[in-house]
């Protein structure tokens, strides 16, 4: 009975053999633990015959029955060809692309007289977790080791391995059905890994060495052993042996594997103290093997079997030993957070990259790539293919496939000690729209300042084989992780290297400069370092924060001013700088949860202002109105760039304020000057069934004694917007040296940094004449000064 092919089962069913059928003491604990809520679907994992997915059925669930016997399923559709709300499907949950399975997840999921045969038992219910709706339950129905006769116990499960299983779940209830274990396991522990340590080696074992392999999905191979730990193929040094040799040697005899020594690459030593011994483990990474793995006969006091995992369920594979841990950290930094630290000692030099993705990974590259382009965005054919092409998902190996393929979703990767996010992988659409922003072509150098891996290698997919990207980052772990990645999975044409990014990567700019250069995190100013490093005529790509909004900008060099048009700007938000040029932003804190924020210049009087609040409010209505989700972010810059005194105003996520209109945790454009305060909002006036026949118009509130007069200015500027922004888009923009004199500087509205002036060229009414500042920070060129 212990099959383990599909021709096996599809022979079995066609010889119209078949199990036990459901009981009513079974169906009676399905009804009572797991009823059918309003619009249920249930996942029936193993179908079979369909005796269960018919029951499911009945109680109400609208059914996914799955068996990889297509024999099963075609005696299941003749005997419940009446059965209404079930749908048969051919698929092998273990290895199959589960693309046809429903999107938005299931209440329940059944695996009966299935779970002993699963031959990854760990990574199967981990995947089927994830597809999981909000309060919803697996059920594992089997027989029990106990009962089962020893010819039969490999359809049974033994209380260790029950134990196993449930220990995965917040919630795990046990109940009998005439001599079955029903299983009812809810709330799925993402984060249940614990690293455990053995006592003090034995004297041959204070050098060691692990394997690591996957298989031709990207899955991690590791053995559960006798006492309940997983861990890597591996073991001591005998004496003549090198660490990569000792590792293969081990992999053969406990895994029954073979990797030939020269396809067996040395990482990187870990010292693990043990007491007073300091043990020594090579981490070593098969780039080929061949064999099937099995516990062999002189392994089984030690290893009760070998499963493939996938990387991002890692974290909640319960107890792992803890070199094997501390090894799989090593190749794929981040997939177990929270180890103890080591001394490590990296091999240098190349390893050839290690392919291997699960069948869904091409399918879920296609949706984005293709979600991403109906969305408007337009993005080159060479962009287009290489989002197409190279694997994401590998460069965040510590989530799912579906969140590594979201095409609106950055991932973080790595967190501060207080929880905030200080390195992602970007949104896709993001990084795909910043490189066309470089127009690249091949051949070029890059550079990317903010490493991470994914955005290098499109970036290298982009120029091609005879182009190169260097990226540098400031975090020693963010260099390693994105070096550890791309040898990996990578084209071999990325160079990550540690430095503080402001200063660009001196020691690796090309005899012209390097031809683009993208910047990965919010920037307050241009470093001077950039503009010398780019090569004439070169594209800079960066967000650029300006009064608090930020946009990614690409400039193209020309002698020492950089230059973007109108198409050059996009809507974004980035994890902001934490290097030598981190900008700190002067706040004032008023009443109410209040604070204004001086992001460039100086910051205003605010003396009095907080009296000023609890007075009359001035209202002001625009006339200019836009509908539900349309646009207004050109309106935000020009009101920023264009209105002397401008602020963000803040208000606090946990308290409202005390003004009108303005939402917990939002920021609204305001004008402070003169003990007095004016700030834009929006309040519905035409209300519809869908977000584009709902009308908002642009209302100025104001208070104090100068209120009207800085409304009067805010509703000019919103209308200046509708009448002659609005359709025309971004302005043209120039950034100058810091020391340029204004004399030399052209037409537009001027914004000093520390390092550079920008001057936004925006258009009037007449589309002709640009729409300058009045006084103060915001300054006026052109005046002949």
């Amino acid at each position: 009975m212990a099959y383990v092919r599909r021709d096996q089962w599809d022979q079995h069913y066609a010889q119209d053999r078949c199990f036990r059928r459901v009981g009513q003491s079974e169906k009676a604990s399905l009804a009572e633990h797991v009823p059918a809520p309003a619009n249920g679907r249930a996942l029936d994992v193993g179908c079979g015959t369909g005796g269960l997915a018919s029951y499911l059925s009945e109680l109400g669930y609208l059914v996914d029955a799955v068996d990889f016997a297509g024999s099963a399923l075609a005696r299941a559709r003749v005997e419940w060809a009446d059965t209404v709300g079930v749908r048969w499907m051919c698929l092998d949950v273990a290895h199959d692309d589960a693309g046809e399975l429903c999107d938005d997840g299931y209440d329940l999921i059944t695996l009966r007289l299935v779970y002993p045969f699963l031959g990854d038992r760990q990574r199967v219910m981990d995947t089927l977790a994830g597809r999981l709706r909000p309060g919803g339950a697996i059920v594992v129905i089997t027989p029990l080791a106990a009962g089962t006769p020893a010819d039969r116990r490999d359809i049974a499960l033994d209380e260790d391995e029950i134990q196993l299983l449930t220990g995965g779940w917040k919630r795990a209830e046990r109940f009998d059905a005439d001599g079955l274990a029903v299983l009812v396991l809810r709330d799925a522990l993402r984060e249940s890994t614990v690293v455990e340590k053995e006592g003090a080696p034995s004297a041959q074992a204070v050098v060691g060495a692990c394997m690591v392999v996957t298989d031709a999905f990207g899955r991690v191979l590791l053995g559960h052993s006798r006492d309940g730990m997983w861990e890597l193929p591996g073991g001591g040094v005998e004496p003549g042996e090198d660490l990569p040799t000792a590792a293969v040697r081990e992999l053969a005899e406990e895994a029954g594997l073979h990797c030939r020594t020269e396809d067996a690459r040395l990482v990187a030593v870990l010292q693990d103290d043990r007491g007073l011994l300091r043990r020594l483990s090579g981490v070593v990474r098969a780039v080929a093997w061949s064999g099937a793995p099995v516990v062999p006969e002189q392994e089984r006091h030690r290893f009760e079997r070998w499963e493939w995992h996938d990387l991002h369920a890692l974290a909640a594979l319960g107890r792992v030993f803890a070199p094997s841990a501390q090894a799989l950290n090593r190749v794929w930094p981040g997939v177990l957070p929270g180890l103890p630290p080591v001394h490590v000692y990296p091999v240098a030099g190349r390893r050839p990259p290690v392919t291997g993705e699960p069948p869904q990974a091409a399918r879920l590259r296609r949706r984005m790539t293709e979600q991403i382009l109906r969305r408007g965005y337009s993005l080159s054919a060479p962009v287009v293919e290489a989002l197409r092409s190279v694997p994401r998902h590998r460069f965040a190996p510590e989530v799912p496939l579906e969140t590594a393929y979201d095409d609106d979703l950055a991932v973080v990767t790595v967190r501060s000690e207080e929880g905030q996010a200080v390195s992602s992988v970007s949104a896709p659409w993001l990084q795909g729209t910043m490189i066309d922003g470089l127009r690249p072509q091949p051949g070029m150098t890059m550079l990317e300042v903010g490493s991470g891996g994914f955005n290098a290698e499109l970036l290298a997919h982009v120029v091609g084989r005879r182009g190169r990207v260097v990226t540098v980052d400031l975090d020693p772990y963010v260099v390693h992780r994105t070096q550890q990645l791309t040898a990996e999975a990578g084209s071999g044409r990325v160079t990550a290297v540690l430095g503080d990014g402001a200063l660009g990567a001196p020691e690796h700019v090309p005899a012209d400069g390097f031809d683009g250069m993208v910047i990965t995190y919010n920037v307050w100013d241009l470093s001077p370092a950039w503009r010398e490093q780019l090569a004439e005529g070169g594209y800079l790509v960066m967000p650029l924060e300006m009064h608090g909004y930020t946009r990614a900008i690409a400039l193209r060099k020309r002698g020492s001013v950089l230059e973007a048009g109108p198409g050059d700007w996009t809507f974004c938000g980035f994890i902001r700088d934490r290097g030598s040029a981190a900008h700190t932003t002067p706040t004032v804190d008023l009443p109410c949860g209040l604070q204004l924020r001086f992001e460039d210049g100086l910051p205003a009087d605010t003396t009095g202002l907080g009296q000023v609040l609890g007075g009359p409010r001035y209202e002001l209505g625009t006339g200019v109105s836009v509908a539900g989700g349309e646009s207004f972010e050109t309106l935000q810059l020009l009101l920023a760039t264009t209105l002397d005194g401008f602020c963000p105003l803040a208000v606090d996520g946990k308290r409202d304020g005390g003004l009108a209109a303005v939402p917990r945790g939002a920021d609204a454009a305001a004008l402070v000057r003169e003990g007095s305060l004016a700030y834009l909002t929006h309040v519905l006036v035409k209300d519809g069934d869908t977000p584009a026949e709902r009308r908002s118009e642009f209302m100025i509130h104001a208070f104090g004694p100068a209120g009207e007069g800085l409304a009067e200015q805010m509703a000019t500027r919103v209308r200046t917007w509708d009448s002659s922004v609005r359709t025309a888009g971004y302005p043209h923009l120039t950034v100058h040296p810091a020391g340029t004199a204004d004399r030399d500087l052209p037409d537009g509205a001027v914004l000093d940094k520390e390092n550079c002036r920008l001057v936004f060229h925006w258009p009037d009414q007449d589309g002709d004449a640009p729409v300058t500042a009045a006084t103060g920070a915001l300054t006026v060129s052109g005046d002949g000064r």
